[in-house]
């Protein structure tokens, strides 16, 4: 992969980038590349954000759903940045290894429970067609209240678009995740 647009090194960029980068460190002192590389368009990365915390944070959707919905979209949008990401965070949710390597096979892999199944199609559904059919609707309406819904659509919506402009700016895994993809 080539690095289109790089991370902004630390230090460097105007007061917003700066203020916006304090607080996003992990392990320590390192911000990760995904915010420093974002840190180069310091109005884009201050709304993108809000809408990645509240799903990432505040998000409705159980913990463990809400990292299988980011590790397929990940999976489907090629996004190795994400995916590495992911792991990480999906383990911390309670996914297991064995549910992590499934993930990207899909709903097909014999090994999942009919829950996680209709959750994997109704997230390939929304990848691919951007729109659920009546039964993955009725399905996760079932499931999930409307807030659930709402956050599941806005989780796939959402790392899709960040999958697409990790992809394209070319932002490279993090050194201590490396090994995680």
């Amino acid at each position: 992969m080539t690095t289109r647009i790089p991370p902004l090194p630390e230090g460097e960029g105007d007061e917003q980038a700066r203020r916006l980068l304090d607080g996003l460190a992990v392990g320590g002192d390192r911000v990760p590349n995904i915010f420093t590389t974002f840190a180069r368009h310091p109005r884009l990365l201050r709304r993108w954000l809000g809408l990645g915390q509240h799903l990432l944070r505040e998000s409705t959707l159980p913990a463990r759903e809400r990292e299988i919905v980011i590790l397929r979209t990940a999976a489907l949008s090629g996004s190795s940045y994400e995916w590495a990401q992911h792991v990480v965070i999906g383990r911390r949710a309670g996914l297991t290894e064995e549910e992590i390597d499934r993930i990207a096979a899909g709903s097909e892999d014999p090994g999942w429970a009919d829950d996680d199944r209709v959750l994997l199609r109704a997230i390939d559904e929304l990848h691919g067609g951007h729109d659920l059919s009546e039964a993955a609707w009725t399905s996760l309406s079932t499931r999930w209240d409307t807030h659930q819904v709402m956050d599941f659509t806005m989780t796939v919506g959402f790392y899709t678009m960040t999958a697409m402009a990790l992809n394209t700016f070319g932002v490279e895994i993090d050194p201590d995740l490396a090994g995680a993809s």
